[in-house]
């Protein structure tokens, strides 16, 4: 007779529901709450569980279920045994758990009929302990069918001798362990949902230090537009201004530099609209203002003594003409230093030495710790602040140098950076002044030979 698939699956619901509570209790995929400092905690509970259900589990069946203390000693050792045995093996544990229990239950009898039934009292421990232990990693279907177990297993024995306390013998048992199921099972939902937040949250900081990364590029990128900018408007002009200022320009020479100052001002153009793409909407009109340089330092550090932070400045006036790209980014490694000094380190001295020894300009800035009792003010010239050390390194890898941040032993921070300096290409030619403009020499008048 053929069969209807409505049929073909619920007959084998009861083994495909089997397969899956079997196989999540094989194989749990579910940690322990707390990580590796909450299966340490779990560990030595379920130890010293174990060591107080060896002595109570003894006294209880030897005095209250008319049995000697060797096999009152023996049956519970074999509950305790899958207790401990749950937390690396739960489908052995729990299977063992089990047996064992029901093994007990058919071997004892209560000495009054004031004790439990089927379930000794340890009994009840034991098989919460191992419920609970085994449902830390387990799904809630799991934890259900371990229930149903339990209650089923109760229901033979209350059927088989029906004489011990009948079916109400068995509410307390079920009641206790329905609660733990209900409790391990809001456990185990909360550690998932702490590990979900710690991932979202790992992921949230992952994006948040992308994102001030690539604002701080974008930010490093419009200063560096007026520095490309001059370079450009130079080319251009010389450019336009070479057939003028140099004598004896042949047409193709002059279309040629006509053609050079064409394709720079088209990039100008092009770097107007890069800067209108890459421009900050708090701040649009500060990618127009000069770039500072090492020139600017003294007012930056007079403006930070204004703040009430005692600095220092050690700027060596014999650093040559440096690339403006390599001033500016000297002028903000120590602005950001110093305004994170103001932030994090109110009231301390700072030293901030500038030097320059061979092809690299050298920057310290360090502080001292920062008294007690000062709040942090605000920072050196907030519309010109960055993303701190991000954009510190950040500026540094633009020009291949080397950076240190780094707290120091006896308290108070150290920023150290070595910008390569390369050397300034050479100076052009003069150009040499055009010949003075004269009369085309004329060739001398033939002379008359004379004749004989």
């Amino acid at each position: 007779m053929k069969i209807s698939f409505p049929e073909r699956r619920l007959r084998s619901l009861p083994a495909d529901l089997g397969a899956a509570v079997w196989g999540d209790l094989a194989r749990p995929s579910i940690p322990f709450p707390g990580g590796p400092r909450g299966r340490r905690t779990l560990t030595a509970l379920v130890w010293l569980l174990a060591v107080t259900l060896c002595f109570a589990g003894t006294l209880d069946l030897a005095q209250h279920y008319r049995l000697g203390y060797g096999p009152a000693m023996a049956l519970t050792v074999a509950r305790v045994v899958p207790v401990v045995l749950s937390l690396s093996r739960p489908r052995t544990a729990w299977c063992a758990q089990l047996v064992v229990t029901v093994a007990v239950a058919a071997l004892h009898r209560p000495s009054s009929p004031a004790e439990p039934w089927p379930w000794a009292v340890t009994s009840v421990l034991a098989l919460t302990a191992t419920l609970t232990i085994v449902g830390l990693r387990a799904s809630r279907r799991a934890i259900l069918a371990m229930w149903l177990e339990v209650l089923a297993a109760g229901a033979v024995l209350a059927v088989l001798v029906p004489r011990h306390g009948g079916w109400l013998a068995l509410l307390p048992p079920t009641v206790i362990l329905a609660v733990a199921a209900i409790t391990v099972n809001a456990v185990r939902g909360r550690g998932d949902v702490q590990a979900r937040l710690a991932l979202a949250e790992e992921r949230g900081a992952a994006e948040e230090a992308r994102a001030s990364l690539l604002e701080e590029r974008a930010r490093i990128a419009r200063e560096l537009h007026d520095v490309v900018a001059h370079h450009m408007s130079v080319i251009t002009v010389q450019a336009d201004s070479a057939p003028y200022r140099v004598a004896d320009v042949s047409p193709g020479a002059a279309e040629e530099f006509g053609a050079i100052a064409a394709e720079a001002r088209r990039s100008l153009a092009e770097m107007r609209r890069l800067l209108h793409v890459l421009r900050n909407e708090e701040s649009p009109d500060g990618e127009n203002t000069p770039q500072p340089g090492l020139q600017d330092l003294p007012a930056l550090v007079e403006t930070t003594r204004r703040g009430g932070v005692d600095v220092r400045l050690d700027l060596d006036g014999r650093i040559g003409e440096l690339p403006a790209a390599v001033g500016l980014s000297a002028y903000r490694l120590v602005q950001e230093a110093l305004s994170n000094v103001v932030r994090h380190a109110p009231g301390a001295r700072v030293d901030v030495r500038v030097r320059q020894g061979g092809a690299a300009l050298h920057i310290g800035v360090v502080n001292e710790p920062a008294p007690r009792g000062r709040r942090a003010a605000e920072p050196v010239e907030p519309r010109a602040g960055g993303h701190g050390l991000v954009g510190m390194r950040e500026r540094v890898a633009m020009l291949d140098g080397d950076f240190t941040a780094e707290p120091l032993p006896e308290g108070g921070f150290r920023v150290a950076a070595v910008l390569p300096v390369p050397e300034p290409l050479p100076a052009p030619l003069p150009v040499p002044p055009a010949p003075a403009s004269r009369a085309p020499e004329r060739p001398p008048a033939p002379t008359a030979t004379p004749t004989s």
